[in-house]
C-alpha cells in the first residue's frame, strides 16, 4: 500500500443520457451500469478519479437510475470517500455537469470524467496526479481512427494547441479529446456563461476553447502506451470487455477495482480491504480483494 497526499480537487462523473445508441439493452438499466468484463462501467472511470487523489466525487445521473448507483457505491465511507449524487432531468450537454455540480465544487478545482470512458495505462497514475491542480485547464490528446465522433485538437510542430472543434466534418488533426478534464475553479462561472451550441447543447469544447483563448489551457498528448476506450456502442462495449479480460486474465491484476485503489491510496487500510474483500468472498472479486493483502 502506498500513501499518497490527496488534494481538494472535486471530481465528477457524468453518467447521465439514455445510451440510445445501446438499445434495447439500455432501455431498462443504465449503460454506465452495464459491465465491462466483470466489474461495472462506472467503476473505470471512479477508480481514475479516485487514482488522481481525489476523494470526494459527485455522481450526475438521470433520476431513475440515480437510486441504482447510490444503491451500487453507497457514500463512499467504505472507501474513505465522499460520494454524493445529483439528478439530471435534462442531458443537454457535458458542460452542465459543472452548473449541476456548482454548490458540490464550492470553491475546488474540478474535474469532469465520462462514466463510459476508460483509461489504461502504465503512466495514467502519474499524469493523473500531476494534473490534479490546474492553473487553467487541462485536456488530454489521444489519437484516433476516427477523429469526426469526437472533438478534436489540433497542434503545432511543438505540440502545442491552435484549435478545439466538436464533431468536425473535416478533421485537422487526427487526436481526439477523451472524456477527462481538469479545470480551476473559474469553469464554474464558465459554464453558467455559456450558450448553447447548434446542437443545441452546453458543449465541453466551448469551455475547452475558453480556456484556451485565455492561453491556460494545457493539452497532454497520451501515447501508444495508453488505452483510452469509449464503451458508447455495442462494439466498442465488447472490445471493451475483451480488452479488460485479456490484461487481467495475463497479468492477475484487475483494472478498475476501485477497492484496491483506494487501498493503494491510502485512503483506506488493510483491516478495512479486508472487511470488503469478505464482503465478496463469494466471487472471484472478493478473494482478489484478500489476495492483495498477502506478502
Amino acid at each position: 500500500m502506498t500513501t499518497i497526499k490527496t488534494n481538494t480537487m472535486k471530481g465528477i462523473i457524468l453518467a447521465g443520457g439514455l445510451g440510445t445508441r445501446l438499445f434495447p439493452l439500455t432501455m431498462a438499466v443504465s449503460k454506465q451500469l452495464m459491465p465491462v468484463y466483470d466489474k461495472p462501467m462506472i467503476y473505470y472511470p471512479l477508480s481514475s478519479l479516485m487514482s488522481a487523489g481525489i476523494r470526494d466525487i459527485l455522481v450526475i445521473s438521470t433520476p431513475q437510475d440515480l437510486p441504482n448507483f447510490e444503491k451500487l457505491l453507497g457514500d463512499g465511507s467504505q472507501v474513505g470517500c465522499n460520494f454524493s449524487y445529483v439528478p439530471q432531468y435534462v442531458p443537454n450537454g457535458l458542460a452542465q455537469a459543472f452548473v449541476l455540480g456548482a454548490d458540490f465544487i464550492g470553491d475546488d478545482a474540478a474535474s469532469l470524467i465520462l462514466g463510459d470512458n476508460i483509461f489504461y495505462g502504465a503512466n495514467m497514475n502519474r499524469l493523473l496526479q500531476e494534473n490534479s491542480n490546474p492553473d487553467g485547464g487541462v485536456v488530454f490528446a489521444y489519437q484516433v481512427a476516427d477523429p469526426e465522433r469526437y472533438g478534436v485538437v489540433e497542434f503545432d510542430e511543438n505540440f502545442k494547441a491552435l484549435s478545439i472543434e466538436e464533431k468536425p466534418q473535416q478533421p485537422k488533426s487526427n487526436y481526439a479529446v477523451p472524456g477527462l478534464y481538469f479545470y480551476d475553479n473559474s469553469v464554474v462561472e464558465i459554464a453558467k456563461n455559456l450558450k448553447p451550441s447548434a446542437r443545441g447543447e452546453y458543449e465541453i469544447t466551448d469551455v475547452n476553447k475558453h480556456y484556451l483563448e485565455a492561453g491556460k489551457l494545457k493539452v497532454g498528448v497520451l501515447g501508444r502506451g495508453t488505452a483510452w476506450l469509449d464503451t458508447g456502442t455495442h462494439k466498442s462495449l465488447m472490445q471493451a470487455g475483451q480488452f479488460i479480460e485479456v490484461i487481467e486474465e495475463r497479468q492477475g491484476l484487475k483494472i478498475g477495482c476501485y477497492e484496491e485503489v483506494a487501498w493503494e491510496m491510502g485512503f483506506i487500510d488493510d483491516a478495512q480491504l479486508e472487511k470488503l474483500g469478505h464482503k465478496f468472498i463469494k466471487s472471484g472479486y472478493g478473494e482478489y480483494l484478500l489476495r492483495l493483502l498477502k506478502p
